[in-house]
């Protein structure tokens, strides 16, 4: 993994085989191609179909904590309308979970899975499996920008975000080898998010698709 890896950026391990943190839930597709829209998710740009309220929420999420050299901001953190903010907030707490995985090298984290269903449950279990098995994990600050929810139905959302991983980068655990490359267009990556909520009232990912590169996100 180059730059960063947790939904960040990609590690390379060997010269004929790399992992892309984009890939996980449902591959990184070519910056040469349409950037701007993900194919099968929503821009988040049409009207919401938001209720006014949102269902009673019962759950009980655990807590995450990353290490000091691991930093991760999220704009929006909030929204109006109370349904929107809780799947921006349930997102951030995935996105969170996924990188806490990384960290302590385990797939099966009960916070990421905690976060996830499905088959978005299978890609991240995949995805942290990748890092352990290469011996890599992440250090240095994603920004997550632009996030943009549109609701379908009580328990149906969809989500889009961009990524700046050009301050976020990979790191040998034997070793602590920092891996940096230069910043560029792929450092920037779109993401289109499926979200269903769950009968205690959370958002889980369900599945999620990524375009590296894509022109919206560019500085």
């Amino acid at each position: 993994m180059n730059r960063r890896p947790t939904l960040f950026a990609a590690i390379t391990l060997t010269a004929a085989a790399a992992l892309t943190l984009s890939a996980c839930g449902g591959g990184d597709s070519d910056s040469s191609k349409d950037n701007d829209k993900i194919a099968g998710a929503d821009t988040g740009s049409e009207e919401s179909a938001s209720p006014s309220e949102s269902a009673t929420d019962s759950a009980e999420r655990p807590k995450i904590e990353l290490p000091s050299d691991v930093t991760l901001t999220f704009t929006p953190e909030q929204a109006g309308d109370p349904v929107q903010a809780a799947v921006l907030k349930d997102n951030a707490e995935f996105i969170r979970a996924l990188n806490a995985a990384i960290v302590a090298q385990n797939p099966r984290l009960p916070a990421l899975e905690y976060y996830t269903e499905g088959e978005g449950a299978v890609e991240a279990e995949e995805w942290v499996k990748a890092f352990k098995d290469a011996g890599w994990t992440i250090t240095g600050s994603v920004r997550y920008f632009d996030r943009q929810v549109t609701v379908k139905s009580k328990d149906s959302a969809s989500l889009t975000y961009c990524g700046d991983e050009s301050k976020g980068f990979s790191k040998v655990i034997k070793t602590g080898e920092v891996k940096g490359t230069e910043v560029n267009k792929d450092s920037y990556i779109a993401y289109a998010v499926q979200v269903q909520k769950n009968k205690e009232g959370v958002w889980e990912l369900v599945k999620i698709l990524s375009t590296r590169g894509a022109d919206r996100c560019q500085p």
